[in-house]
């Protein structure tokens, strides 16, 4: 009782609603200005048998305010530095996705041991860094509400409008304590192209001065592939090619830039991805232990066994030795 006194949990609801039209894709609200998050009451749809269309995330807590007696917002007792490791980029073969499993904070190291990639879909996953309990909270709030839309329109929800949906739910809480940073790593199968064509009513003999308001089939393969697209707590919403989150991004992002190409095959990229986690989790204290690695296709994402850093370091200095000696050699032969 006295904890609901505190975070002013009495008669209070637990969670506010989020209206969604269930009859829209967000992944196509570019071209089609019927999707609205407005507040409003409970809705319903015909074409998913009046179902109601919203979803749930958590209550916000009341800021403290000057005519109040008494602060309603509860502090920490300590604070807490997160760090982290998190990468993703694409290439000529899918996706790569890979992340330390340190979890810290502060100068403690709470787990050695946690995954920092978490499967959404077949053909989705997301890397998290931030604060731990945020990030799970969130990941099972996406991973519910994709699920349910994949239930009332019998197919998946695309990468674009994922990653727009997760930002629409977490703008609210932008300026308070909620720390989440989501990377988006998967791929659109083809077949959701002709999904997309039946929603918007494209048809063969559908032209541009006929259909003026619906996209052509040549815009809407762009709906389909690999896409890796970064969401954050303030409900920003980047797409890209490449990105490193966390404490130890920036020596993530040294060695992607050196060595990172369109071109690569798979073993390649995993090596590079690898090597980028190495290099983050040796400079940086706040990341280290194992590293995950995902690699997401058209076919869905396949996990690499998890390795331990240190085998990895060892490997690296004995190929620093071996340079060395080669160089020490070459040096004695042209002394001679």
């Amino acid at each position: 009782m006295a904890l609901e006194d505190i975070c002013n949990f009495k008669d209070k609801p637990t969670h506010k609603t989020f209206p969604f039209y269930a009859s829209e894709d967000t992944s196509v609200s570019v071209f089609t200005e019927s999707l609205n998050f407005k507040w409003r009451g409970e809705m319903t749809s015909k074409k998913a048998s009046d179902v109601p269309l919203e979803f749930h995330v958590p209550s916000l807590f009341k800021r403290p305010s000057s005519r109040a007696s008494h602060s309603v917002s509860v502090r920490r007792p300590f604070p807490l530095s997160h760090g982290t490791t998190t990468l993703g980029f694409i290439f000529q073969g899918g996706v790569i996705a890979a992340a330390d499993t340190r979890a810290s904070a502060g100068g403690l190291v709470a787990c050695p041991a946690v995954h920092k990639i978490t499967p959404i879909h077949s053909h989705l996953v997301v890397t998290s860094s931030g604060s731990g309990a945020d990030c799970m909270l969130w990941e099972r709030i996406l991973t519910r509400e994709i699920r349910l839309y994949q239930l009332r329109h019998k197919r998946r929800l695309s990468i674009r409008g994922t990653a727009k949906l997760l930002s629409l739910m977490l703008h609210p809480f932008k300026g308070t304590d909620v720390c989440v940073a989501l990377t988006l790593c998967g791929w659109d199968k083809a077949e959701s192209t002709k999904n997309l064509e039946e929603t918007l009513g494209v048809t063969d003999d559908c032209s541009p001065s006929v259909c003026k308001d619906v996209p052509s089939k040549t815009n809407l393969l762009c709906f389909s592939g690999p896409k890796l697209i970064y969401v954050c707590s303030d409900g920003a919403r980047l797409q890209g090619d490449i990105f490193s989150v966390g404490s130890g991004s920036p020596y993530a992002y040294g060695v992607l830039d050196r060595s990172l190409s369109w071109s690569l095959n798979k073993e390649e990229a995993i090596l590079l991805a690898r090597e980028a986690v190495f290099r983050a989790t040796h400079r940086d204290a706040y990341s280290g232990n194992n590293v995950d690695l995902f690699h997401v296709t058209a076919e869905g994402w396949r996990q690499r066994q998890r390795e331990d850093l240190k085998e990895e370091y060892y490997r690296d200095m004995e190929k620093r030795g071996k340079k060395m000696d080669v160089k020490t050699k070459k040096a004695a032969k042209i002394m001679q």
